[in-house]
């Protein structure tokens, strides 16, 4: 089958992003998959070839026009998540992207099939956009290979001194939007400073939250400054792709506190380089968490105690839950991403 990917996102401001990132390791994965079938690589924009058979859109925005209107052939979609229309009152759509929506939710419909990441994007795309189950095929993500523990001394020398990191500290990495919850991670950081010998720091990485001019970063920035805690948050910036995984390596724990997820990627990524994370319990987290401390991510001081937890473990604790966790992200890779897509491909021309 002569199969056609649009690798749009690999040439746009999100070619580090999730949804680049997803386009990278998947072209890659299939390119490595054992099958008959062959790629054609294509951005937006770009004539497909006529013996075509089948198109691949790995990406999906509900409020920018993502999707054609028609399709001549048939056509397989991937929906990371919807968040957006999940939580309408923190992501308003305004009036151009509500008339976006609709045009974008026309084209859903007339799909062949769906990829999602997870069973809680399944159900959102069912409610939301009144997809039927039997046309979306869940496919969990998988860190990249590069995730695994860095005990190379020299190597981990350098990258705490590239980013400034401290001895001991709470990693997060991500976006600084409403649903990642950083404001309930700095307010449990917060607690934990209560005790005066508390040396363990926290660390925000990211692109966004250098970018003063965000509102969500303004408001992050003014909470960090009224709790007193300007030395003892650390803001790194964006970390290279090569260097997250001995990122993951220093850090004491690494945590999600997010409302919602479409996926939570970081979360495999810092179980399979051997550190403990504390994971919250809300949609597809839920599915991935596996040997992590869930928290409520409601509940700032369930989100405290669950750190202090993971912070005063025990040598010998914290070397077994770094044996679980990688043990539970071997059922996540990317072989597996691409044979599930494969089928999903196959099923679409039967």
């Amino acid at each position: 089958m002569n199969i056609a990917i649009d690798i749009t996102p690999l040439h746009t401001g999100h070619r580090n992003r999730g949804v680049g990132m997803y386009t990278k390791l998947l072209i890659e994965a299939l390119q490595e998959h054992e099958n008959n079938h062959l790629y054609y690589f294509f951005t937006r924009g770009q004539k497909i070839p006529n013996d075509v058979e089948l198109i691949h859109y790995p990406y999906f925005d509900p409020f920018f026009i993502t999707l054609p209107l028609f399709y001549d052939k048939p056509t397989v979609v991937t929906v990371h998540d919807l968040i957006p229309l999940v939580f309408p009152k923190h992501f308003p759509a305004g009036i151009r992207g509500s008339v976006k929506w609709i045009i974008q939710r026309w084209s859903l419909s007339r799909l062949n099939r769906l990829i999602v990441d997870s069973k809680a994007s399944r159900q959102d795309i069912e409610r939301i956009a009144g997809i039927q189950a039997m046309k979306i095929d869940v496919i969990y993500l998988a860190p990249s290979p590069s995730f695994h523990p860095i005990h190379n001394a020299s190597l981990l020398h350098n990258i705490k001194a590239k980013y400034h990191l401290p001895e001991r500290f709470i990693l997060y990495v991500g976006d600084v939007n409403w649903n990642k919850n950083v404001e309930g991670l700095i307010r449990a950081f917060a607690i934990l400073r209560r005790n005066k010998n508390e040396k363990t720091l926290l660390v925000l990485a990211g692109e966004a939250f250098q970018k003063r001019a965000i509102s969500e970063v303004s408001r992050i920035n003014e909470l960090i400054a009224s709790m007193n805690m300007g030395e003892a948050v650390i803001h790194p910036g964006y970390i290279k792709p090569e260097d997250l995984p001995a990122v993951y390596s220093l850090a004491t724990v690494y945590v999600q506190p997010s409302f919602y997820e479409g996926f939570g990627l970081p979360v495999l990524e810092a179980l399979a380089c051997g550190t403990p994370v504390v994971c919250s319990r809300e949609a597809s987290l839920a599915e991935i968490a596996g040997p992590s401390f869930v928290i409520d991510p409601r509940d700032i001081e369930d989100i405290a105690t669950k750190i202090r937890a993971v912070i005063d473990m025990r040598e010998s604790d914290r070397s077994e839950a770094a044996r679980k966790g990688m043990e539970w992200v071997k059922q996540f890779s990317w072989r597996r991403v691409a044979s599930e897509t494969v089928k999903s491909y196959e099923t679409t021309i039967s």
